[in-house]
């Protein structure tokens, strides 16, 4: 991708943003570098990178910060000829190691993504790191538990220092009259006191420094002299130590410089992915999808640079039923933003980043984008405004080919109109026989008319309200635009006498091809207003239908409801009917004893507690529900089961389970109940067969190999395509073919959807030479 075009479609404010969203200097640095790419596998992993990292970040609650990771080259240079670290040093590996671990904590997920190689490749070398910042406290500080002989050392030097300010303490009562202050002061690293010159001889020790008045000399006393000796002896000491200990944490670092290599590159380049994801959460933006025919169809693009509250969506789509886009229309009209939106969301998407637009939308893959957009007039060359404009426009043409996106703003300007549009019209029907992907705005109705009767160019035009004379930026492809001049003119009060005389003085050809626009505008708004009315009808349709279902679904539940109270009123009926039952048969037991009848009478008496016993079991199944409950997924039509709620009632079922419910036929009544009431008894009863097939199955001896869907359309071929494919199937074809003709490509297009979604088909591919090529797909069955 040429520099230039990236400027002028300013990719490279797109990447300033993107550094925005960095935490460390090594990600900033990276995210600068992003360019856009060219190979479509190499794109579709970085828009998935970027899509895994939004994922993340929506998991966590919070994007993962990468601030402390700093470039070590220098560092990792030093180490690897085994010299040691400072301690400043130490502390920004210490950082680096620290994100480290920070990170694979972060990365650590059950769901794995195209991120989770480079999470799990971190070595955060905890124990390592550990140690650094045990031992180094800052810069300038190694704390004193570095090590046992520190720590002695350290131990000491305080003791020295305490027996000094004692002793000082005492001299500084025995020489208040001889010194200038009453404190205790440092020269060269000794402890000194403050004495007056006249009394120097009073004062016995050595002197270090004098005041720039010369009236106070620093003197060490002789008493502490050999102290402060052994201060200076015990921090010499010390630093070797400390040197020591330096020494030691960087040998141990030595061993893992290209774990140290590999920390810094994952982490600065999660970094940059997690700032793209943080870019396309600010944009509310989606992950495209990618076309190797450099088709574009991008839709409710918003321009990424534009306040996204104000900002109004556009629609493109390019490269399918036409390869050049011509959009006319008033200047301030939003031309220039639509021919700028789909190349800046084209550079953004083969970057890696995504766009702002719906999530269905698509990009073509191009190895060059080429715009010539805005003033190019250049007074240090000589060039005038037209002259710049085409030697860019010459540059184009020599480098453009049909891996190429050309975009240009009011081609053919800045000259003679004619000659201009007699130019624009060139330049466009050159790049269109070469099949380049363009898009050009202009004022030349020429060109208009140019795009009118040349196959495979489209007229769009930016929506202009003529009564509010305000333009309402939305871009309508299939229409030219209008200037509106005459219109205007006559709103903000030119003389009608004026408009008219303006009028006469165009051709009738002209007029008429404006009287033909505007009958165009008014058949689209026309077809605008059908539109939302088909959508609000629908809308109402939706919202009865979920009306209905809500209703249904009350009416299912009062239903349950009045059922359950009904049962559970026969339930306690028959609980005092049995009460009953008992007391009677206490009082008949006794009246029997007396008279002699008292088998005849048990015989009925068990009777009845039989009957009793049955009702009481249907109840019992009833409150306790299956006791073998059925899955849904496993419920077949054909299977016994138990109805649980109606008292264990066997039945047979006859339709799959929707919703809960299922149909079950008991005896000569079809009941839908719920599936939880149902216990399973067993699977379908077997029927012999009237007929048994060996070899190929029946359906195989009527069923073609082929099915021909030329002449329909998408809504008929489908049900169509879809009853052969199970046709097919059943008959245990191995494959089969479907004749779909090239066309648009619509029908092809909608075919391979549907053959995806079919779980039968094996794989399919287009046809072979000899086969009927890309207008026949053939498809093998599992």
């Amino acid at each position: 991708m040429e520099d230039k075009s990236l400027h002028i479609l300013e990719f490279d404010k797109i990447v300033e943003m993107l550094c925005g969203f960095a935490s460390s200097e090594a990600g900033r640095s990276l995210c600068a570098k992003v360019k856009p790419l060219t190979n479509i596998k190499k794109i579709k992993l970085y828009q998935q990178n970027t899509a895994d990292a939004r994922i993340r970040i929506a998991a966590k609650g919070s994007a993962l910060s990468f601030r402390g990771v700093t470039d070590l080259s220098e560092s990792l240079a030093r180490l690897k000829v085994s010299a040691s670290l400072s301690q400043a040093e130490l502390l920004r590996v210490s950082a680096v190691l620290t994100i480290a671990e920070r990170a694979k904590q972060y990365g650590d997920s059950d769901r794995e993504d195209t991120l989770t190689e480079d999470f799990s490749f971190l070595e955060p070398l905890t124990n390592i790191n550990r140690e650094i910042k045990r031992c180094i406290l800052s810069e300038d500080e190694v704390a004193d538990d570095a090590s046992g002989a520190l720590l002695s050392i350290r131990k000491r030097m305080k003791q020295a220092e305490g027996k000094i300010h004692e002793s000082m303490s005492g001299l500084l009562n025995s020489y208040r009259d001889y010194l200038t202050d009453a404190v205790i002061t440092m020269r060269d690293g000794r402890y000194c006191l403050p004495v007056k010159s006249e009394h120097k001889a009073k004062v016995s020790g050595l002197v270090h420094d004098t005041s720039s008045t010369g009236m106070t000399l620093f003197i060490e006393p002789m008493v502490v002299v050999k102290l402060n000796n052994e201060i200076k002896e015990l921090e010499t000491e010390a630093k070797k130590e400390i040197e020591r200990i330096v020494a030691e944490l960087s040998s141990s670092l030595e061993p893992h410089i290209d774990d140290l290599k590999d920390n810094i590159n994952i982490l600065k380049k999660l970094d940059m992915i997690f700032a793209k994801a943080l870019l396309a959460e600010s944009m509310g933006a989606t992950m495209p999808g990618f076309s190797t025919d450099r088709y574009i169809e991008i839709k409710n693009a918003r321009h990424p640079l534009i306040d996204k509250d104000k900002v109004v969506p556009i629609t493109v789509r390019l490269g399918r039923e036409f390869s050049l886009l011509v959009i006319t229309g008033p200047n301030t009209g939003g031309k220039t933003v639509s021919l700028k939106t789909p190349g800046l969301l084209t550079l953004m998407g083969q970057a890696g980043l995504h766009i702002p637009a719906d999530d269905d939308s698509v990009l073509g893959v191009f190895d060059d984008v080429f715009a010539d957009i805005g003033d190019e007039q250049s007074i240090e060359q000589s060039l005038s405004t037209f002259s710049a404009h085409m030697t860019n426009i010459v540059h184009i043409l020599d480098k453009a080919d049909l891996n190429s996106l050309c975009l240009f703003d009011e081609l053919g300007s800045g000259t003679d109109p004619t000659e201009g549009a007699a130019l624009a019209m060139a330049i466009l029907n050159f790049l269109h026989r070469m099949q380049v992907r363009t898009i050009a705005t202009t004022h030349y109705a020429q060109i208009k008319v140019f795009a009118l009767k040349t196959e495979g160019v489209e007229n769009a035009c930016c929506e202009f309200d003529v009564a509010s004379l305000r333009p309402t930026y939305r871009l309508l492809i299939g229409i030219p635009g209008k200037s509106n001049a005459f219109a205007i003119s006559k709103r903000l009060g030119l003389p009608e006498f004026v408009i008219d005389e303006a009028k006469s003085l165009i051709g009738e050809t002209d007029e008429h091809f404006e009287d033909v626009i505007q009958k165009l505008e008014n058949d689209r708004l026309n077809a605008e207003k059908d539109r939302l009315a088909a959508e609000g009808y629908k809308r109402e349709i939706a919202e009865l239908k979920d009306r209905i279902k809500k209703k249904e679904s009350k009416l299912d539940e009062q239903k349950e409801k009045i059922l359950k109270e009904a049962k559970d009123e026969a339930a306690k009926i028959l609980k005092r009917a049995k009460e009953t039952a008992d007391e009677t048969i206490k009082n008949i037991n006794k009246l029997a004893l007396e008279s002699g009848t008292d088998k005849k009478l048990e015989k009925e008496r068990a009777k009845l507690r039989e009957n009793i016993k049955k009702h009481e079991t249907k109840e019992e199944l009833r409150q306790k529900g299956p006791s073998k409950p059925i899955s849904p997924k496993k419920l077949q039509i054909g299977d016994i089961v138990l109805v649980t709620s109606l008292g264990g009632t066997e039945g047979v079922v006859t339709s799959l389970p929707k919703d809960g419910y299922v149909n079950v036929k008991m005896g000569f009544m079809n009941s839908k109940v719920l599936v939880k009431d149902l216990e399973f008894v067993s699977g379908p009863k077997e029927e012999k067969p009237t007929k048994t097939f060996t070899g190929i199955a029946p359906k195989a001896l009527t069923i073609s190999p082929e099915i021909n869907l030329i002449g329909l359309n998408t809504d008929d071929a489908i049900p169509k395509l879809e009853k052969y494919l199970d046709d097919a199937y059943l008959a245990h074809l191995d494959q089969a073919r479907i004749v779909h003709g090239r066309g648009t490509g619509a029908l092809k297009e909608a075919v391979h959807k549907r053959l995806k979604s079919v779980k039968y088909v094996k794989s399919f591919r287009l046809g072979a030479y000899g086969e009927g090529a890309d207008g026949v797909t053939v498809v093998y069955f599992k």
